[in-house]
C-alpha cells in the first residue's frame, strides 16, 4: 500500500517534507514524491495534512506482568503503547517474580509474542530481587533476550556491586539504566523538598538525593570506561553534572520524562493533594523544569522516556503519603512533548529524534527510521486535532494521569507495526480493519 501526500518527519534522514511511502509486506520499500503515480496498481491511503513519522521507541516502561496483572498486562500495555504511537517499548524488571533470571525473561517474550500488539523488549534486573546485593543471572538473561540491565525503582547503593554490574554489562554488551537516588536523604519523602512541600505539610526529597548519586555513578563510568544511562533526570544539579561529564568524554547518556518537562511541584499544590501527581523522582521547581528543557534543546538529554507506571485505583485513592508513585503515560506522551517542546522552541524533528532513533541507539536496536528496507513501523499523526484527556478512554488499565481534563493538540490517528494497522483512531477515513480502535467518547 501507499501512504500518499503526508508530511514525512524522519530524524534519521533529517527529513521534514511532503512525500509518499510505499509499504510492501512488512517493510518500507520506497520513500519519495509521486509514488502513487509511479505505482498506480497499489492501494493508496490519503494522508494530506497529516504527519507520517517512525514508530516511537520507549526505553522505560512498566508493564507489570507477571505478578501485577491487576495494574496492567502485556496486552493492555501494548494496546496503550500503540494508541500513543509507540511500536517498540522496553519493560522494566520490577515484576513478581522479578525478571532476574531467564525463565521470567522467556515468559515475558513469549507472552508478548502471543498477546502483544507491538515489540516488547525485556530489561533484566541488575541484581537478584532488585536488592542490590548479588548479581542477577545476567549472561543467561542476555541469551534469552534482555536488551538492558536496571534495578529501576531502587538504586544500587553498594558501589562495588555497581562496579560488577558495569563490568558484566560491558562483557555482555548491555546498557545499564541507572536509578539515581540516595535513600538516606529521600527516606520518607513524598514531594520535592522546598517551600511548597513545607506549605503542604509533606516530607520532602531534596535534589541532592538524586544528584549525589548521579555524581558517583558518572565517576564510576569514567573510571571503568563503561557507558551508563541515567534514568528520569529531574533536577538542574543533575543536568549540570551530566553536561560536565559529556565535555570530559565520559560515556554517559540520560533520559527525561514528559511529566518532568510539563509539570512542577506548584501543579501538585494547585491539585490539592491529587495523588496522580505523585511520582519518583518528584516533580521539581520551575527552575529545574526550564533546565531540563534547555538541556533537551542543547542535546545534553539524549532521549525522552515515559516511565509508564500504571496503577489500580486503590493504589492511588489513599492518603498522599501512602499512595504509589507513578503516571500512566504512554497515551499522552507525544502530543504533550510536542506542545511543551514548541513552547521552548524545540523543533518537532528534534523532539522526534529523542523518541525514536536515540533510545533505539542506546538500546542497541535498529528502530525508529523510515528508510527503505526498514520495518514498516510508523504512525500517522494529526498535528492540528485538539482533544481533552479522558483517562476512562485509555487502553491502559492505569487511569492514573495528572493530565485528566487537559486539552492537548495533536493526536495519533494510526499506528502500523510490521506493515499492519495495530491501532486506528475512531475516525478511520481509510476503512482499514485495525487490531484495536479507540473507544467512542
Amino acid at each position: 500500500m501507499i501512504l500518499n501526500g503526508g508530511t514525512v518527519l524522519d530524524p534519521s534522514m533529517k527529513v521534514h517534507e511532503v512525500m509518499d511511502i510505499l509499504i510492501t509486506d512488512d517493510r518500507i520499500e520506497k520513500v519519495g514524491p509521486g509514488l502513487s503515480t509511479q505505482f498506480p496498481e497499489e492501494e493508496a491511503f490519503d494522508c494530506t495534512d497529516l504527519w507520517i513519522m517512525p514508530g516511537l521507541v520507549d526505553m522505560h516502561t512498566h508493564l507489570r506482568e507477571p505478578g501485577y496483572e491487576y495494574k496492567e498486562t502485556i496486552r493492555t500495555g501494548t494496546q496503550a503503547a500503540a494508541a500513543g504511537g509507540f511500536t517498540t517499548i522496553a519493560c522494566m524488571a520490577n515484576t513478581l517474580p522479578v525478571n532476574d533470571n531467564p525463565s521470567v525473561t522467556r515468559y515475558i517474550r513469549e507472552k508478548a509474542d502471543e498477546e502483544g500488539l507491538i515489540e516488547v523488549l525485556p530489561i533484566g534486573a541488575a541484581t537478584k530481587g532488585l536488592k542490590g546485593e548479588q548479581l542477577a543471572e545476567i549472561g543467561l538473561m542476555r541469551e534469552t533476550g534482555i536488551v538492558a540491565l536496571s534495578d529501576d525503582g531502587f538504586p544500587i547503593r553498594d558501589a562495588e556491586i555497581l562496579r560488577l554490574v558495569l563490568e558484566y554489562a560491558r562483557r555482555f554488551d548491555l546498557p545499564v539504566i541507572d536509578h539515581c537516588e540516595d535513600l538516606s536523604t529521600s527516606k520518607g519523602g513524598v514531594v520535592h523538598e522546598g517551600k511548597m512541600g513545607t506549605r503542604m505539610g509533606l516530607r520532602g526529597i531534596p535534589c541532592v538525593s538524586e544528584s549525589s548519586v548521579v555524581a558517583r555513578d558518572i565517576l564510576m563510568a569514567q573510571w571503568l570506561k563503561v557507558p551508563i544511562h541515567i534514568a528520569h533526570v529531574s533536577c538542574k544539579a543533575s543536568i549540570d553534572l551530566i553536561r560536565w561529564a559529556k565535555t570530559q568524554g565520559i560515556p554517559v547518556t540520560c533520559e527525561v520524562t514528559p511529566h518532568h518537562l510539563a509539570l512542577t511541584v506548584d501543579d501538585l499544590f494547585l491539585s490539592k493533594y491529587d495523588t496522580n501527581f505523585k511520582v519518583n523522582p518528584p516533580l521539581r521547581e520551575e527552575e529545574d523544569r526550564k533546565a531540563l528543557l534547555n538541556a533537551l534543546k542543547e542535546g545534553i538529554i539524549d532521549c525522552i522516556a515515559t516511565d509508564h507506571a500504571p496503577h489500580d485505583t486503590q493504589s492511588k485513592m489513599v492518603e498522599f503519603d501512602y499512595a504509589s508513585n507513578g503516571i500512566s503515560g504512554l497515551e499522552t506522551a507525544l502530543p504533550l512533548i510536542l506542545e511543551v517542546g514548541n513552547e521552548a522552541g524545540i523543533s518537532p524533528l528534534n523532539i522526534l529524534s529523542k523518541m525514536t532513533i536515540e533510545p533505539a541507539r542506546i538500546l542497541g536496536v535498529e528502530r525508529g527510521a523510515l528508510t527503505p528496507g526498514s520495518l514498516a513501523n510508523l504512525i500517522i499523526f494529526d498535528p492540528d486535532e485538539t482533544w481533552v484527556v479522558n483517562p476512562q478512554e485509555f487502553f491502559s488499565k492505569g487511569k492514573n494521569t495528572p493530565f485528566a481534563g487537559r486539552s492537548l493538540t495533536g493526536r495519533v490517528k494510526a499506528t502500523f507495526y510490521h506493515g499492519k494497522a495495530v491501532f486506528l483512531d475512531k475516525k478511520n477515513p481509510w476503512g482499514l480493519t485495525p487490531i484495536c480502535t479507540r473507544k467512542p467518547s
